[in-house]
């Protein structure tokens, strides 16, 4: 059983996402400081963290900065109020695995946590791309590989779409969670952007990689 730190200092939130959690199946531990949180992090024992920017004694940036340096991989999603792109492209460009902004469905913060726990445990050392098959995926300048063919420009909505099909190989996804992990949307069953994408993103990489599963959604196939 997984064990999630919610370092949160709003007690309306810290005890509606611990509940939430707990409900799921989770283990929960809450702090609400910054420095608190650092060191609980820091010292093991958690396989996720949940953290707040705004927190008092140290922000959740420092928090994320100081837990990197000491060379943690701790799976973190950060939880703010702060919705400009300078704040998000901040936290994650920090070390943040994922983000959530406030208000939030708690469903959507629920399938954030479960992939970021899906995923592999980090190899040794930060790797700068992802690789799947004849796919290899550059995590800094966001283009693709196919088959040791040629680069391939990515836009920014299928470079997302990609790296969370890559960090989940074999696994099916639906549209629900790809629209909250790639576009920060509430599922609304009669968009098809998800699908506009994928269609996208076969024409470059080539149809074989990414399968639809009827009724579920859709995989990408293990290499």
């Amino acid at each position: 059983m997984s064990t999630i730190l919610i370092a949160e200092d709003t007690p309306t939130i810290a005890s509606f996402v611990e509940k939430g959690l707990r409900a799921a199946g989770y283990q929960t531990a809450i702090t609400g400081d910054g420095p608190t949180a650092l060191l609980l992090a820091a010292n093991g024992g958690f396989d996720l963290m949940i953290l707040d920017i705004g927190l008092p004694g140290m922000d959740g940036f420092e928090v994320l900065r100081q837990l990197r340096e000491k060379g943690s991989n701790l799976p973190v999603v950060i939880l703010t109020a702060r919705d400009s792109v300078n704040d998000t492209v901040h936290g994650l460009e920090g070390g943040a695995n994922d983000y959530v902004t406030k208000p939030f469905q708690f469903a959507e913060l629920l399938a954030r946590v479960r992939l970021r726990l899906a995923e592999p445990s980090p190899r040794s050392g930060p790797s700068s791309e992802l690789v799947n098959g004849d796919l290899r995926l550059d995590l800094l300048t966001r283009r693709v590989q196919v088959g040791g063919g040629e680069h391939i420009d990515l836009t920014s909505r299928e470079f997302r779409l990609l790296e969370v099909f890559m960090n989940h190989p074999g696994q099916v996804l639906s549209r629900e969670q790809l629209l909250g992990l790639v576009w920060e949307m509430d599922f609304d069953p009669n968009s098809n952007v998800v699908d506009v994408f994928v269609r996208s993103l076969r024409g470059k990489i080539g149809s074989q990689h990414i399968e639809t599963v009827r009724g579920m959604g859709y995989r990408l196939r293990e290499g």
